[in-house]
């Protein structure tokens, strides 16, 4: 009897991550077998844990969420455009020949939940985007290859995002500003949440200005992890408030079909976790 094909999810903590769960939903849609499951892993043990699940186990492909995409695509031997554009990894691949390829799906999926799931056009859009970490990277290209007319990239650490609005290179699009100058410049129609405060509880505390009357606001975060930034956008008048479990989804759907070279169909996984998690 052939033993089941090995997946999971890195990262650090993970003990949350429904993504198990997704991709026993996806596989059970093509009667597939497959053992997927979370690993948690510290900064410093990553690398060993990633060389472990390739090499000893035969792993065949794994997801990697905070805070290790920088390593993961530091560690891989083969990089897609997507992922050497974002500097950053959330998909790794062992390939026929053992080495590991690295895939940025983050941006993708997330402009797909936005646009095909929530039927939001982007193009024309003032955007504000919420920090300048691994998923944020990401983000930020797909949303100008998604046509927003502006995009402001807003970081505690400016450093960050002035090096990614200088990867970008379109100064007339893509521009930074201080987080402590955020009472003050403006407001937004599409404000995108890629910081990490939820995840670890902490409050972003952003001021109500920030938000256009008949603005769509949106956390990479899902569940708990989202429930402050979107707290924040009700009061603040948001017409739209979103989560990211449709990205999580979409971006997991991509793993899937670069492992198992199907498509599986997302809408029925999306429902019944938004079901689970009321």
């Amino acid at each position: 009897m052939s033993h089941p094909l090995q997946f999971a999810v890195f990262g650090h903590p993970i003990a949350h991550s429904v993504s198990p769960q997704i991709h026993q939903a996806f596989a059970q849609q093509f009667g597939i077998a497959l053992d997927y499951r979370a690993i948690d892993a510290a900064p410093d043990a990553f690398v060993d844990a990633i060389g472990h699940f390739f090499h000893e186990e035969q792993g065949r492909g794994a997801n990697v969420t905070m805070p290790h995409k920088a390593a993961a695509f530091a560690l891989a031997d083969e990089r897609t455009p997507a992922a050497a554009r974002a500097g950053t990894a959330n998909v790794l691949t062992r390939l026929p020949n053992g080495r590991l390829s690295a895939h940025n799906t983050d941006g993708a999926a997330m402009v797909r939940d936005l646009t095909d799931r929530h039927g939001l056009d982007l193009r024309g859009h003032d955007a504000l985007l919420l920090g300048a970490g691994g998923a944020a990277c990401a983000v930020a290209w797909s949303l100008i290859d998604a046509g927003v007319q502006t995009l402001t990239i807003v970081n505690r650490s400016p450093e960050s995002a002035d090096a990614l609005a200088d990867a970008i290179g379109e100064p007339a699009r893509a521009r930074t500003r201080y987080w402590e100058d955020l009472a003050g410049i403006g407001s937004f129609d599409l404000i995108v949440n890629a910081t990490s405060a939820g995840t670890l509880g902490h409050a972003l505390n952003l001021p109500f200005s920030l938000a256009a009357s008949r603005a769509t606001c949106y956390d990479l975060g899902y569940g708990k992890s989202a429930f402050g930034f979107l707290a924040w956008a009700r009061v603040a008048g948001a017409r739209y408030a979103y989560d990211g479990l449709g990205m999580l989804v979409e971006q997991a759907a991509d793993a899937f079909e670069l492992w198992h070279g199907r498509r599986p169909d997302t809408e029925p996984v999306y429902q019944s976790l938004c079901v689970q998690m009321a």
